[in-house]
């Protein structure tokens, strides 16, 4: 493995570009021996106390040109590569502008304010802050960042009071609206860090209102590792005349660096010179197999090393797969991204912080950014990032402040034109040659999956999730969405199945040839319903679930019955009635009435029977006359055999009531239809009520 010789700290390479207005100064080489002690305005004494104890003796770069003219009242704007020393050159002026105060700053006036785009920023800056703080005795701070109890911080506040707040813009502004209290007439200065990823992260209202609230006259500090358009319209808007310091990193060859020739010319890159990129191209499917044997061989090695994903749901699943598998049995492996709870997140930072060796943290671009984690060595990006202004913050947690560094990009064959891309934004690249085929992982991980519902459940958000983040690349050219193979991603994921994505639409149906939305089968047939969760308490939640579920579906379906019979019910008595069932069905109310009278004992049985005709007495047959028209109207001479078929022909041929029963019938099926049936629903009434009672 390739270790490259560990440069000192602020090597010859660095060289800084100062630009004021309109007025462009292309300064000499910074040596390393400039010292804050040979900064003028001077630094005072417990400045330089606190230094002494924090290590730092000698300036960068950023710092020599930024504190002097953050002490002379001048707004800067600065550009400096990741790792250049940027915390400090706005805290050291920070202090240094309160003490130099010739009013004492009151309980509730805050003299300093740097906002941050991430907690971790925030905790970061307070931490170093802090020590400056002490050695500048009657300075307090106070940290605003989300997470934490608002009442707690509100009493802290009214109690205490705060001269330098740090915190997020969120956060800050909350505060502005909540503490009249806070007064902001008296602020010195304003450090907009990290003022990129401020405005990309959306908190561009939030800024336009703190800035509103704070007074014209004061210095303000924007610090940044890339200047967008985003950013200079801040310049313009925020920043009064401000003076541009720009620090660029030439990679020197390496005779001029070792002193044996000189005149070399440089060549100017976006990296430190100490930080080696390498690249390997793969196949899809490759990429994890690449990846767990690289891992193993750092981890092995007491590296410490930082995976970034190209969405948080990707890290979720890698973090619970990689430990579970053999070779990475076990590994000190964590994951850090933004859907984390705040508390959690600042749990694995610091766990991180304080591993010195052999570990590894998953994460997304949430730790791109400004955060100082010392002895990182290996810099691993599995997917590319979507801003590719991001690639410089991510390789930029390593080789900081002169130390060694290296990192490594995964890429497919067909993202290779992203290596030209970098090289013209002026990030060197090696590539790195990948090891022979390595066994595939699919089959591990599978049997993983089926041991365990929420590892299914994982690894379907993250096929979703990285579909939906790879079609908004910034680079679609490069990053084409068509050329990315499903298939083979929902393999090397090791899926069951497919989800449903939406955001495909047709488009991917006609990318196969076979009309297919995506080529792909899993290596086992199963029924998704019965893989388990390991943890016993959702699976128990699980199988509530489904009961409640099923409960829900039958009531849904009953429901669905009834309004089904109401609606045929309400059709049928639309319906005008037929005159050919006009007589039946006036009998049938007849002996409906009758039926109420014999339940309610105002009748006896036989009357009963007679009334309707069932009596060997004087029949019921209105209709017997029509085959002997001599009888008497109301006598029967017919049989009660004759009677009864008599009465099963009227009943076969009475007109649209029967044919709705029989409509409604052929709408429900089984049992439940007839019970159904016998229960009508809706307002059903006279004839129509006593016919489907007898159905």
């Amino acid at each position: 493995m390739y270790q490259p010789n560990i440069l000192l700290p602020f090597s010859p390479r660095y060289r800084y570009v100062v630009c004021s207005r309109n007025r462009r100064t292309d300064m000499a080489l910074v040596t390393p021996q400039a010292s804050f002690r040979q900064l003028q305005p001077a630094l005072s004494p417990p400045t330089l106390a606190a230094l002494d104890l924090l290590g730092f003796d000698t300036a960068t770069p950023v710092q020599e040109a930024t504190i002097p003219r953050l002490l002379r009242h001048q707004d800067v704007a600065v550009q400096a590569c990741t790792g250049s020393g940027k915390t400090l050159a706005f805290v050291i002026p920070l202090f240094e502008l309160l003490a130099r105060r010739d009013d004492p700053l009151r309980r509730h006036e805050v003299g300093a304010l740097v906002i941050e785009p991430t907690r971790e920023l925030a905790v970061q800056v307070r931490t170093v802050a802090q020590r400056l703080a002490e050695a500048h005795h009657g300075f307090t701070l106070m940290l605003m960042v989300g997470g934490t109890d608002v009442h707690a911080e509100t009493q802290a506040f009214r109690e205490h009071g705060a001269h330098v707040l740090i915190g997020t813009p969120g956060r800050l502004h909350d505060a502005m609206q909540r503490l009249k209290e806070m007064s902001f007439r008296e602020l010195e200065l304003l450090v907009l860090d990290e003022a990129d990823r401020l405005l990309d992260m959306g908190f561009e209202a939030s800024l336009n209102s703190i800035l509103q609230r704070l007074p014209k006259q004061r210095r303000t500090g924007l610090f940044s590792a890339t200047q967008t358009d985003e950013v200079l319209q801040l310049v313009r808007a925020g920043l009064r005349n401000p003076v541009k310091v720009e620090v660029k990193v030439r990679a020197l060859p390496k005779e001029a660096a070792t002193g044996a020739a000189q005149g070399g010319k440089a060549k100017v890159q976006a990296t430190p010179s100490s930080l080696r990129n390498f690249y390997m191209i793969c196949e899809q499917q490759e990429k994890l197999p690449q990846l767990v044997r690289f891992l193993r061989a750092q981890l092995d090695a007491k590296m410490k090393v930082m995976v970034y994903f190209l969405t948080c749901a990707c890290v979720d699943y890698y973090a619970a797969v990689l430990p579970l598998l053999a070779q990475l049995k076990g590994a000190n492996v964590r994951p850090l991204h933004g859907k984390l709870s705040p508390q959690t997140r600042t749990r694995t930072y610091e766990w991180f912080v304080s591993q010195h060796a052999g570990a590894a943290l998953l994460c997304t671009d949430v730790a791109a950014r400004g955060l100082d984690i010392p002895d990182v060595d290996w810099i691993v990006q599995f997917d590319a990032p979507q801003d590719p202004n991001a690639f410089v913050h991510r390789v930029g947690r390593t080789a900081r402040m002169g130390r060694s560094g290296q990192s490594l990009l995964f890429l497919r064959p067909k993202e290779d034109m992203y290596i030209q891309f970098l090289q013209v934004r002026k990030v060197p690249l090696e590539q790195m040659e990948a090891p022979q085929a390595l066994p595939s992982l699919r089959p591990e991980m599978t049997k993983l999956l089926l041991a365990d519902r929420a590892l299914v459940e994982m690894g379907a958000r993250a096929f979703v999730a990285f579909i939906r983040a790879y079609k908004e690349h910034q680079c679609t050219y490069i990053f084409q969405f068509d050329h990315l193979d499903l298939g083979e991603l929902a393999s090397s994921l090791a899926l069951l199945r497919l989800p449903k994505v939406k955001e495909l639409g047709k488009k991917r149906k006609k990318s196969k040839p076979d009309g297919g939305w995506v080529q792909w089968a899993p290596i086992v047939d199963v029924d998704m319903d019965t893989i388990k969760y390991k943890d016993k308490q959702r699976e128990k939640q699980r199988q509530h679930n489904k009961r409640l579920a099923a409960s829900k579906a039958a009531a849904e379906l009953a429901d669905d019955e009834g309004d089904a019979l109401g609606k045929a019910n309400s059709a049928a008595a639309r319906s005008p009635p037929s005159s050919d069932s006009s007589d039946d069905e006036a009998e049938m109310a007849r002996e409906a009435a009758l039926m109420k009278k014999l339940k309610r004992g105002k009748i006896s049985n036989a009357e009963f029977l007679r009334q309707v005709g069932e009596s060997d007495e004087d029949g019921g047959d209105n209709n017997a006359g029509d085959k002997d028209k001599g009888e008497v109207r109301g006598r029967s001479t017919s049989t009660p055999q004759e009677r009864a078929q008599s009465k099963q022909r009227k009943k076969s041929s009475s007109g649209p009531v029967v044919q709705t029963s029989l409509k409604i019938r052929g709408a429900i099926d089984g049992k439940k239809a007839k019970r159904r049936l016998l229960r009508p629903k809706g307002n059903v009434t006279g004839p129509r009520k006593h016919l489907m009672a007898k159905v």
